[in-house]
């Protein structure tokens, strides 16, 4: 049998994240929190998914083309909400200011992480993440961080997914770890396991690899007291067959992707259950 969260094994991938649920909902302990609306939490947990087939959620509807939007604006460099809103992205706007800034949030620490002589220029964690996986697989190095302590003052919204750590694997496979400090289990996380999936199938197409798995490491793994109504409607459906991810395979640069090189294919859900954000 299948331990719990399928730490170091291959399990069903929605059945992993509706297991995570029931847990915090049968062993969370209510808690304040920043926003006011209070939570169920447990501190501490790792679900392991397998990236093919796609780890998309089906007991509800997932907005992939929000995902691949917001990724590929995070890859841009992107820290103003604008271009996601011409788009019809709108899961920033709660944070951003009068004129779509949200500070140097993950594009910019992706992208263009202070160096420590601001006049000399800025680090590319992305171009020099891909440069390792492609000249050191084996490497212990393969790291992308959003988590700048000496701008965190300057965030509207401090990150909440702030480490992925990427594997080659058997000189095939690209895996990657991704710690969590904060994990909204209801609305947050099905969004960001979709897209911690996809930026590892990107990667993994540009440097030469499968994508392998995807283990989710959490912090803070949390209900909102007012989503626990919705959740006990998704633990009541069964879930449908997974789907596949298509990227475009003749995109061999990070940085030239677009949302038409990326597509869910036979994508089958049941409908969205609507819920308010905490913020």
């Amino acid at each position: 049998m299948h331990e719990l969260w399928g730490i170091g094994m291959r399990v069903d991938n929605e059945q992993t994240y509706l297991d995570l649920l029931a847990d915090v909902m049968a062993n969370g302990e209510k808690r304040g929190d920043r926003t006011g609306v209070g939570t169920l939490s447990v501190f501490g947990r790792q679900a392991r998914y397998s990236i093919q087939p796609f780890p998309a959620v089906t007991t509800k509807r997932l907005f992939f083309r929000g995902v691949k939007e917001e990724l590929l604006w995070m890859l841009a460099g992107g820290t103003n909400v604008r271009p996601l809103q011409e788009r019809g992205v709108h899961i920033w706007d709660h944070w951003a200011d009068e004129d779509g800034e949200l500070g140097p949030v993950y594009g910019a620490q992706w992208r263009k992480w202070p160096g420590p002589v601001p006049e000399e220029g800025f680090y590319d964690q992305v171009s020099a993440l891909v440069h390792s996986i492609q000249e050191s697989p084996e490497s212990r190095r393969h790291m992308l961080s959003a988590w700048n302590v000496s701008d965190l003052w300057l965030m509207r919204l401090a990150p909440c997914h702030v480490l992925a750590q990427f594997h080659v694997r058997q000189g095939r496979f690209l895996d990657c770890q991704m710690y969590q400090r904060s994990a909204d289990l209801f609305l947050g996380v099905p969004f960001n396991i979709a897209q911690y999936a996809l930026l590892t199938s990107m990667l993994a197409q540009v440097t030469g690899y499968e994508p392998g798995d995807l283990i989710h490491t959490m912090g803070d793994a949390h209900i909102y007291l007012n989503h626990l109504t919705q959740v006990d409607e998704q633990l009541s459906r069964t879930p449908c067959t997974p789907p596949e991810l298509w990227l475009a395979p003749e995109v061999t640069r990070i940085d030239d992707y677009t949302v038409n090189d990326i597509w869910l294919q036979d994508y089958e859900c049941w409908p969205k259950i609507e819920a308010p954000v905490a913020v």
